[in-house]
């Protein structure tokens, strides 16, 4: 991912969505705005992510989402569950979860955004470690969710295989 700097975007903070617009807008990002959501289509190196941001106003706070394009079936659940508890261990920011209705994976992380009386404001700083993370997170562990669907492999073994840490360059 690129990381924008004062030089491509007027850096001062702006209200949550307005600057995750600018942001996806910087990026080329096709993306849709209503009311308090925003969501943009985000091609990775495994799938497209649909990545959804959600503003409450009323608490401060800014939910963001990212779906990986992976829906699980019922019989397959409970290993997922297992993957993703071993999968959140290591993350440092946001989690992993599946909707229970709809089987659906995503990544979420929920954000206390500056407010003053006027105003509450996003920094470009805060709005990329916010968007890097969860698609850095999604195509990490992309692989790994991969691995449990579709290869037969326990949740411990998938970690193990797409989590190896490569040494030098190749």
């Amino acid at each position: 991912m690129v990381m924008l700097d004062e030089a491509d975007h007027d850096h001062e903070p702006e209200a949550p969505l307005d600057m995750l617009e600018n942001y996806f807008s910087a990026h080329g990002w096709s993306y849709d705005r209503h009311d308090d959501e925003i969501s943009a289509s985000v091609k990775g190196s495994w799938t497209e992510y649909e990545l959804r941001a959600l503003w409450r106003e009323e608490d401060g706070v800014l939910q963001f989402l990212a779906f990986p394009d992976v829906k699980v079936a019922e019989h397959a659940r409970a290993a997922v569950y297992e993957t993703i508890g071993l999968a959140n261990e290591q993350l440092w920011l946001g989690h992993f979860e599946m909707w229970s209705s709809s089987g659906i994976l995503l990544y979420r992380h929920a954000a206390v955004v500056d407010q003053t009386e006027e105003e509450a404001t996003l920094s470009l700083n805060a709005a990329q470690v916010l968007v890097e993370t969860a698609i850095d997170e999604c195509e990490r562990f992309y692989p790994v969710f991969q691995f449990v669907l579709w290869g037969g492999k326990s949740p411990r073994d998938a970690i193990a295989a797409a989590l190896i840490e490569t040494q030098g360059e190749a």
